[in-house]
């Protein structure tokens, strides 16, 4: 953005890193004057405006600015093409374009069409699919719908991403960080997981169990698999016990929350759907700071810490990877260990 070197620059990003970014352009760019959310009457002189995915699109002046450099930090937020806010930025008549994502496709090709648009691929829909997307046509109710089987000329597609400044790196590859390791611990399965893949009914302490459904079966499982694994509570104890540096744990649901709230006598952050308290995680070294997966897998720095620990997975690799990256990034002397419990 500053070798680029435009008066007006827009960063659109998730709501909850508005703040990061504005910390980070006033700390490293004072050059810059930053606006959160609005379009300032004047920005003759250099001018950063940061405003979120969600509040963009409602703000009709953005689509009248001219000649700037736009910024889509976590860029596959536009990767629905029937989306408000993707409708709105395809609009938008920026000068230069910097998309940043790790994963701006999470594996599905198909999701890539909105950016290599706006990278300035004049492609339709039905070409690009017909290049690159293998699919067949499924009757459903007399609409015949797409479903995906494959994908086809990658590297044709890889290719002609480059000519619009594209390229594919893994992130080891652009920048050097610090090594990976991850170490598995293996929790033993409780009788009543068992039983309950075997007949998907079980009976527990104060309610049955009942997978009549696939999506019931495997939310149950998942759920016997942690939430109703005292065994797994207790080796997240002992690890907790075993240090007292800054950790970061993952979760899916409520109730594993409940529980590993209770066996915490450390300053706690949490990071939810319905919370954001991240003081102590900012303040305290000691601090464990409790992440739901759809609230902080993307969009949230939490590189303070060095150790994840992941107390239950999600069902989306895209969510898992991404994840990650909340805490691998550029640092000096220390490593990032992951800390995945697995079950058997």
């Amino acid at each position: 953005m500053r070798q680029l070197n435009e008066n007006l620059n827009i960063i659109v990003c998730p709501k909850s890193v508005v703040d990061t970014w504005e910390t980070h352009i006033k700390l490293y760019y004072p050059e810059y004057q930053v606006f959160k959310y609005e379009i300032p009457k004047d920005f003759t002189l250099k001018t950063v405006i940061i405003i979120n995915y969600d509040l963009i699109w409602r703000k009709k002046d953005f689509l009248k600015l001219k000649d700037y450099t736009l910024i889509l930090d976590e860029s596959q937020f536009i990767k629905n093409t029937t989306a408000a806010r993707t409708k709105f930025i395809m609009k938008m008549q920026f000068k230069n374009l910097i998309l940043c994502s790790g994963t701006p496709t999470g594996g599905k090709y198909e999701e890539l069409l909105t950016q290599c648009k706006l990278l300035g691929w004049n492609i339709t829909k039905k070409t690009y699919w017909n290049m690159y997307i293998d699919y067949i046509l499924v009757n459903m109710g007399g609409f015949k719908i797409p479903k995906i089987t494959g994908y086809k000329n990658v590297e044709h597609l890889r290719h002609r991403l480059a000519e619009y400044g594209a390229v594919f790196m893994k992130t080891e590859e652009a920048i050097s960080l610090p090594e990976q390791m991850d170490n598995v611990i293996y929790v033993k399965n409780t009788e009543e997981y068992k039983k309950f893949k075997k007949d998907r009914i079980v009976d527990l302490e104060d309610k049955t169990l009942v997978g009549d459904t696939s999506l019931t079966k495997l939310l149950y499982l998942r759920q016997l698999a942690s939430q109703y694994n005292k065994n797994k509570l207790e080796a997240l104890k002992d690890i907790i016990e075993s240090t007292t540096d800054r950790l970061i744990i993952f979760y899916n649901f409520n109730e594993e929350k409940k529980q590993i709230l209770d066996i915490l006598d450390r300053p706690i952050s949490v990071l939810s759907g319905d919370m954001k308290d991240l003081r102590h995680y900012e303040n305290k070294d000691n601090s464990v700071t409790l992440v739901q997966y759809q609230a902080g897998a993307t969009g949230v720095n939490l590189q303070k810490a060095n150790k994840i620990i992941y107390y239950s997975l999600p069902l989306s690799s895209e969510l898992f990877e991404q994840s990650k990256k909340r805490i691998h990034r550029i640092r000096t002397e220390k490593y990032m260990f992951l800390l995945l419990f697995n079950y058997r």
